[in-house]
């Protein structure tokens, strides 16, 4: 089950950034931050009550404004209204209730979504909390007051949030699903490849369209396994993101990243790995993802002997970080090796979920010691102690050492190269965390 998504709305300077970032703040138990492409703070997940959910920012909107930047914020509200599963409106306790708040509360009302009215700002509580009953007047239910700057309020706030989110369907377990994102730049062959699959496999559970802009999941089922494929806006190069309506279009790629568990990362054969490429594969391997690198139009490449090994050559010279990642040609328009996906992506999700016993772990550790001796530095050599793994998705692994200063970046890539010799970890990135202790 997808967690719950939380959008902040209201026009400028009523305090959404400062409250977001209370929201995202220690607080609360963070889960994850994930920036967006231009590292601006666009959205994060966190938590409440044992819920995690994914709060979105927005710009403030100017309902009646033909200003270009304050249209294009209003577009950019209008999408995360369209995502967002309840509504916090922000408004400005000192303000009142302005022409702006009653308009955007109309626009809030046709959207039929749950909305949490928040009246920011109530800096002195006892006498500001008395000023919010003018914002009955909005139609919009009970307002809540709330000193974001101080930390006042907000967990009535987060409770009122917590009431509208969808109950958990016990039995409705996704834990057999795995999800997958299909990700690239435009015009890439995302969205064929996905008919493709629907198109020629009748079982389909469900097809679950959002709107033209949005991610689009579509429930799958055949002998492999269980699936959710999710079909993102094309990611394109910053340089052209000029407008809040694309920028969001590229959040809901990177939001999909984050809700799965593989993703494939989908080049043309024709152009090879492109700087955007790089750039999308980089957020699936920071996001820790399961990966699967999909060569797409390969039918439309002229071969000879050694064509697709060069070629595989040239995507992970590209793609250096990659190297873990299994590559795959195929055609969406004729179906070429697109049944050959399944096993891949089973096996991938398994490699990213993959434990390994602490006994195992150390057995592989001592033996890699031996046979490369950890670095030394003015005449001071790093020891490890033992290590542990910590998580799954991606594998984390926790080495004690005696000095963190010594534990060198390529030592590190060495013990990583050697964990993937024993346990396979194909397509998945691998992570160590480096922890001082104190030796007896």
């Amino acid at each position: 089950m997808s967690k719950p998504i939380v959008a902040i709305i209201g026009k400028p300077n009523v305090g959404k950034s400062t409250f977001f970032n209370y929201l995202v703040g220690s607080r609360i138990s963070i889960v994850e931050d994930t920036p967006g492409v231009t590292r601006d703070r666009i959205y994060a997940e966190t938590n409440w009550r044992g819920r995690n959910f994914t709060l979105i920012d927005t710009g403030g909107i100017e309902p009646e404004s033909e200003d270009i930047i304050l249209s294009q914020m209003r577009e950019q509200a209008n999408l995360a209204i369209e995502m967002a599963d309840v509504i916090i409106f922000l408004t400005d306790v000192k303000q009142g209730v302005t022409s702006a708040d009653k308009e955007i509360a109309l626009m809030l009302k046709k959207s039929q979504k749950p909305i949490v009215l928040v009246c920011n700002k109530a800096d002195n509580y006892d006498k500001d909390k008395l000023e919010i009953y003018e914002f009955y007047n909005l139609g919009i239910g009970e307002p809540y007051a709330i000193s974001a700057s101080h930390a006042i309020g907000i967990g009535d706030v987060l409770d009122a949030i917590y009431e509208h989110f969808p109950e958990k369907d016990e039995e409705d377990d996704d834990s057999d699903i795995i999800k997958v994102a299909v990700i690239g730049k435009p015009n890439v062959g995302k969205s064929s490849l996905i008919n493709k699959i629907l198109g020629e496999n009748r079982n389909i559970v469900s097809n679950i369209a959002g709107t033209t802009r949005d991610a689009i999941d579509s429930q799958f089922e055949n002998d492999k396994g269980k699936y959710t494929f999710i079909d993102t806006a094309g990611i394109r190069k910053k340089s052209k993101v000029n407008e809040k309506i694309e920028k969001y279009s590229i959040m809901r790629s990177l939001l999909a990243i984050e809700r799965a568990d593989v993703c494939l990362i989908m080049i043309d054969a024709n152009e090879g790995v492109t700087e955007q490429d790089t750039k999308v594969a980089g957020e699936a391997h920071e996001a820790g993802k399961g990966i699967i690198i999909v060569v797409n139009k390969w039918d439309e490449i002229e071969k000879e002997t050694g064509t697709l090994e060069k070629y595989k050559k040239e995507v992970y010279a590209k793609l250096a970080y990659l190297t873990y990642a299994p590559i795959i040609f195929i055609s969406a328009k004729t179906g070429q090796r697109v049944d050959k996906l399944f096993n891949m992506i089973n096996e991938v999700a398994k490699q990213n979920s993959m434990r390994v016993s602490t006994s195992i772990l150390n057995q592989v550790i001592n033996e890699a010691i031996a046979i490369v001796q950890p670095p030394t530095d003015k005449g001071k050599r790093l020891k490890i102690f033992y290590g542990t793994q910590a998580s799954t998705k991606p594998p984390t692994f926790v080495i004690f050492v005696n000095n963190k200063e010594l534990f060198h970046f390529s030592y590190e890539r060495y013990l990583i190269n050697q964990f993937r010799k024993e346990f396979g970890m194909q397509g998945t990135p691998v992570r160590i965390i480096v922890r001082e202790k104190v030796e007896k």
